[in-house]
């Protein structure tokens, strides 16, 4: 495990929140993929207002887990940090404390407008760097190309319902065949640009705020604080 944790605490008992993102969510696993597990830890107030402070994240990459301290977690949320976001709509919950039941309930709080920025920005970059590779090196990283498109069909379809869609049911099959090298390159590309534009018209659409509801998150934040101190 990772990160600066003071001596003499285990801040895994501090977890609130588990659940499985990645491939085994999506419906895109195969009998090697990974359990990406990742989660929230709200630590000891006074471990949190000590000089020690606490590390903004847990981490075990052997064993592909990823816990982020709550404010770190809340804050990414808030700029629609795709990661994050699926954290909150994954339907593999292992472990919800109460406190985080009560953060699953109100997380449309953190859906707005800033998904397109995000999203669409995000992989139209990403596709840049997987274009120069193969015009520079001849090969391409077909499961990013896979997790890029995914992105996409995620953030058209939060912009047009309100809620992210985590499961990739009906695009299953296609998404698979990229990330084994079967669609040829152009034509991964012309449905990332379709995407794109699916992306736009989503947006121009959109029923989601201009901005995620930080005055909610932050109260979640100052209870979760109090209810943590009143524990010791």
């Amino acid at each position: 495990m990772v990160g600066d944790a003071p001596a003499n605490w285990n801040l895994r008992e501090y977890i609130i929140y588990r659940c499985v993102i990645g491939s085994r969510a999506y419906g895109l696993d195969e009998a090697a993929s990974d359990t990406d597990r990742r989660g929230i830890y709200l630590p000891p107030a006074d471990l949190h207002w000590s000089l020690d402070g606490v590390p903004e994240q847990l981490e075990n990459e052997d064993a592909s887990e990823c816990y982020w301290e709550l404010r770190k977690f809340l804050a990414l949320a808030l700029k629609a940090n795709p990661n994050i976001l699926e954290c909150l709509y994954t339907p593999l919950v292992e472990m919800a404390t109460p406190l985080a039941e009560e953060l699953l309930a109100m997380r449309s709080a953190f859906l707005s407008k800033r998904v397109y920025q995000t999203y669409n920005a995000y992989v139209a970059s990403q596709f840049r760097k997987l274009g120069q590779d193969i015009r520079t090196r001849g090969t391409i990283r077909w499961k990013h190309a896979m997790h890029l498109i995914r992105l996409l069909l995620a953030g058209a379809e939060v912009l047009r319902s309100g809620v992210l869609p985590v499961r990739v049911e009906d695009h299953r099959e296609r998404l698979l065949a990229i990330r084994r090298g079967e669609v040829p390159w152009d034509e991964v590309d012309a449905w990332r640009l379709a995407l794109h534009r699916e992306l736009d018209a989503a947006y121009a659409a959109t029923s989601l705020p201009d901005q995620p509801d930080y005055k909610a998150a932050n109260r979640f934040l100052l209870n979760a604080r109090r209810s943590r101190a009143r524990e010791e």
